[in-house]
C-alpha cells in the first residue's frame, strides 16, 4: 500500500503510512456502520419467524435494546474520532509537509525552468495541486480504498453463505467499473482542459493586477474587463461540461450497478418458491444489497475526483523530478578572475542567443559588457551568476569550472545588482540585512552610509525600522536603489554583477547611487551591464557583444580609437544627449 501511494503521489513514507493507517480507519468505520442494521437483522430474525408460523412473536426487552444501542454508539464514536484523526489530522501534517517540500523544490529550480514554464501554472501547482492531493489523501482515497475492502470481504462471505443470490446481487459491481474505467481517458481530458481554461484566466488576472496602472492610463478598463469575462465564461462552460459530461456517465453507471437489487429480487423469489432458500435468507440479503450498492455508489463518485487527484499529483511529481543544477558544496578558487571559453548559448534548441563567446573579466577591474539590445550583454551576464548553463564551452571563477559548484554555494560569491530592484514589506533595517542574515544592527548602519540611505531615511518616520511597502512602494527610485547597492555592500562577495543601476535615475539620484556604486566596486571582479557608454569610459575592459558573439574588446580608448562598433555607439548615443526639443 505504502509504495503504491509513494509511486502515484508525491508523498514520502511517512506520509504514505499515515495515509495507509487512514485507509484502514476508515475500513472499520465502514464495518461499524453495518452494526445498526446487523441488530435489526437480528430482531426480524427473531421476530418474523414464529410470526409466520402463527406462532406469538418474540420481543425482546426494551433494556436489551438500549443497552446494545448504547454499546454501538459508543463504539461508533470511538472509531469515528480515531479514524478523524487519521484521516484528517495526520494526512493534514503530510500536506503541511508536501507544500514545504514543493516550496523548497521551487527554490532549487533554475532559471529555465520558468522561461519554460508558465508563472500562474506553477503557482497554481503549488496551491491547488497540493490542495487536491490533500482531499484525495484525507477524503477520497481512505473511503475508496476502505470502501472496496469492507464490500470485498461482505461479498466473499456472501457466496459462501450462499453464492446463486450473491451472484444475483454483485455481478453488476464489476460492470459498472469497467465501464468507469473506460470513462477514465474522457475524465482526464475534461479535467486537462479545465485547467487550461483555468490557467488562461489566472494568467490574464495576475497581467491586471501587474499591468493596472498602464490600462488605467490608457482607457482600457471595459476593454480589459470585458476580455477578462470572456475567459472566465470559457472556463465556466468548460467546467459545466465537464460536470454534465462526467455526471450523466457515472449516474448510468449507478444504475446499471443497481440493477443488481432487481436480480437479486428476481432470484431470492425464484429460490424461495421453490423451497431452496427461506424468507430470513432473501430479506438479509435485500437489506445487505441497499447498505453495498450505497456505499459503492459513494465509491463510484471518490474514484472519478481520485483520477483528477492522480493528474494533480502527477503534475506535482513533474515539479519535484524536474532536473536541477547540481554541484559540489566545497569548491576553491583560485582568485575570482570570471573566464568566458568558447561559450555558446540558447534558451530554446536552434535560438541561438551566445556563440562562441571568450573573455575574462579580471579580479580588481572593471569589465563592461556593452552592444545593441539584444547582443546577449544579461545572458552573458546571468550565465556569469551560473542562472543558466552554457550549452557549450566553459565558464570559470578562479580556474573552477561553474558547473562543478553547487548554485546556492557559487552565488555565496557574488554581490548583484539589478535596475529591477526587489525589495520586501519589511523594515528598511530588514531589507538591508537580507544581504548577510547575521548581521549586526551596526553592520546594517555601516553599509547603509556608505549606500547613501541615511540622509532619505532619516527623514522617516521610524527611521531604518520604518516600514516601506509591497516591493519598497513607498520608497522613490532611487531609495530604492540605494538600499540593494546597501544589501550588496553588506554581503562583501567578491564578485560584483552590475545592471548598470542608474539608467533610469534623475541627475540628483543618479549621483548619489555612483558614489554608492564606487564604494561597492572597490578591489571586487566587477562584471558591469552597461547601456549608458559615458558610465563606463572608466573601465579597466570593454566587451562589445553584436549577435551574441564578441565583436571587440579592449580598454575604452583603444576601442574608440578604432572605427569599431564601440566608437559607433558612443558616437550615436553622444548624439543622442546632445539632442534637445526645439
Amino acid at each position: 500500500m505504502k509504495k503504491f501511494l509513494m509511486k502515484q503521489f508525491p508523498v514520502d513514507e511517512a506520509g504514505a503510512k499515515r495515509t495507509s493507517k487512514a485507509i484502514w480507519g476508515t475500513t472499520i468505520v465502514n464495518i461499524t456502520l453495518m452494526f445498526p442494521a446487523m441488530v435489526l437483522f437480528y430482531f426480524l430474525l427473531q421476530s418474523l419467524p414464529p410470526m409466520l408460523k402463527g406462532l406469538p412473536a418474540y420481543i425482546p426487552e426494551l433494556l436489551t435494546f438500549l443497552i446494545i444501542g448504547i454499546v454501538v454508539l459508543a463504539i461508533r464514536f470511538v472509531v469515528e474520532y480515531v479514524n478523524y484523526n487519521l484521516c484528517y489530522t495526520n494526512v493534514y501534517n503530510t500536506s503541511e509537509t508536501t507544500r514545504i517540500e514543493a516550496a523548497e523544490a521551487v527554490r532549487k529550480l533554475p532559471l529555465s525552468f520558468f522561461g519554460k514554464r508558465d508563472l500562474s501554472d506553477t503557482t497554481i501547482v503549488i496551491m491547488s495541486d497540493v490542495t487536491g492531493i490533500e482531499q484525495g489523501l484525507s477524503h477520497y482515497i481512505p473511503s475508496l480504498i476502505g470502501g472496496f475492502i469492507t464490500v470485498g470481504a461482505v461479498a466473499v462471505m456472501s457466496f459462501i453463505f450462499d453464492w446463486r443470490m450473491a451472484l444475483a446481487l454483485f455481478w453488476t459491481v464489476p460492470v459498472a467499473f469497467v465501464g468507469l474505467y473506460l470513462m477514465k481517458k474522457s475524465i482526464d481530458n475534461h479535467f486537462s482542459e479545465t485547467m487550461a481554461t483555468r490557467r488562461v484566466y489566472a494568467d490574464s488576472i495576475q497581467e491586471a493586477v501587474e499591468n493596472v496602472r498602464e490600462i488605467k492610463m490608457n482607457g482600457m478598463e471595459d476593454r480589459y474587463l470585458n476580455m477578462l469575462n470572456g475567459k472566465f465564461e470559457a472556463h465556466e462552460k468548460r467546467v459545466v461540461k465537464a460536470e454534465v459530461s462526467n455526471g450523466i456517465g457515472i449516474t448510468a453507471l449507478q444504475f446499471t450497478m443497481k440493477v443488481g437489487m432487481a436480480t437479486c429480487i428476481l432470484a431470492g423469489t425464484v429460490l424461495f418458491c421453490a423451497g431452496k432458500i427461506d424468507f430470513m435468507v432473501l430479506l438479509g440479503f435485500l437489506i445487505l444489497g441497499s447498505m453495498v450498492f450505497d456505499s459503492l455508489s459513494t465509491t463510484m463518485v471518490n474514484l472519478v475526483a481520485i483520477f483528477q487527484t492522480f493528474l494533480q499529483g502527477k503534475r506535482l511529481k513533474e515539479l519535484f523530478e524536474y532536473p536541477v543544477q547540481t554541484g559540489t558544496t566545497d569548491a576553491t578558487y583560485s582568485g575570482y578572475d570570471i573566464t568566458f571559453d568558447h561559450v555558446d548559448f540558447s534558451y530554446n534548441e536552434g535560438d541561438v542567443v551566445l556563440k562562441d563567446v571568450s573573455f575574462t573579466a579580471k579580479q580588481g577591474e572593471v569589465t563592461a559588457l556593452v552592444g545593441p539590445s539584444g547582443s546577449g550583454k544579461s545572458t552573458a551576464a546571468k550565465l556569469a551568476a551560473r542562472f543558466w548553463d552554457p550549452s557549450g564551452g566553459k565558464i570559470t571563477l578562479g580556474g573552477t569550472d561553474i558547473t562543478t559548484v553547487d548554485p546556492e554555494t557559487y552565488l555565496k560569491n557574488f554581490s548583484i545588482v539589478f535596475q529591477d530592484v526587489v525589495l520586501f514589506d519589511n523594515s528598511v533595517m530588514e531589507n538591508i540585512r537580507i544581504g548577510r542574515k547575521d548581521a549586526t544592527d551596526e553592520d546594517v548602519l555601516r553599509v547603509a552610509k556608505l549606500a547613501m540611505c541615511d540622509g532619505f531615511v532619516s527623514k522617516m518616520p521610524n527611521g531604518y525600522n520604518t516600514m516601506i511597502g509591497e516591493n519598497g512602494s513607498k520608497l522613490s527610485g532611487g531609495e530604492r536603489q540605494r538600499i540593494s547597492i546597501a544589501r550588496a555592500l553588506l554581503k562583501d562577495a567578491p564578485v560584483i554583477l552590475l545592471d548598470e543601476a542608474t539608467a533610469s535615475l534623475d541627475a540628483d539620484n543618479e549621483t548619489e547611487v555612483q558614489k554608492a556604486i564606487s564604494e561597492l566596486v572597490r578591489d571586487k571582479t566587477v562584471l558591469v551591464i552597461a547601456h549608458r557608454l559615458r558610465t563606463v569610459s572608466k573601465a579597466d575592459k570593454i566587451v562589445v557583444l553584436k549577435d551574441g558573439s564578441v565583436a571587440e574588446q579592449g580598454v575604452p580608448d583603444d576601442l574608440l580609437e578604432k572605427d569599431g562598433l564601440f566608437k559607433h555607439l558612443y558616437t550615436v548615443q553622444k548624439q543622442s544627449f546632445d539632442w534637445s526639443l526645439n
